[in-house]
């Protein structure tokens, strides 16, 4: 009759659950989606967008322009100005081909706008798109 008792007690201390091997399918599927997620890359810089009803998501693989309302020309968080812009593309054009995404404030001139888009087609980019804010 003892026996039978610390027989059963044994066997109660036994049955419990092995928690590591779902830490380590946990900590995997982390590693995974950390590794595997795309960042979309910002200008630095917060600029106030006109407002449009056909606005599109923003692309993953974009160069991206910003154009503040005091008419600072932005690229990866750095002033370039109008003058820059031709060179500072050329050089980041050779290693992929992307398309050009302009965020331009909307109380920029439309001279100022049209200047930073003749830089990025003198540098070879032909696809180029004006950022707008979904309405």
């Amino acid at each position: 009759m003892r026996s039978l008792i610390k027989q059963k007690i044994s066997e109660s201390k036994s049955q419990e659950i092995d928690l590591a091997p779902l830490l380590d399918v946990v900590f995997i599927l982390l590693i995974f989606f950390i590794v595997t997620t795309v960042f979309v890359k910002e200008t630095g810089v917060e600029v106030d967008k006109p407002n449009a009803v056909s606005s599109q998501q923003l692309q993953k693989s974009v160069f991206l322009i910003a154009i503040t309302d005091t008419g600072q020309v932005m690229y990866a968080g750095t002033n370039i100005g109008v003058a820059g812009v031709r060179a500072t593309l050329m050089q980041a054009s050779r290693t992929q081909t992307r398309p050009l995404i302009i965020q331009a404030d909307k109380s920029v001139p439309t001279e100022l706008l049209v200047k930073v888009i003749d830089q990025a087609k003198l540098a070879g980019l032909s696809n180029i798109s004006l950022a707008t804010q979904a309405q």
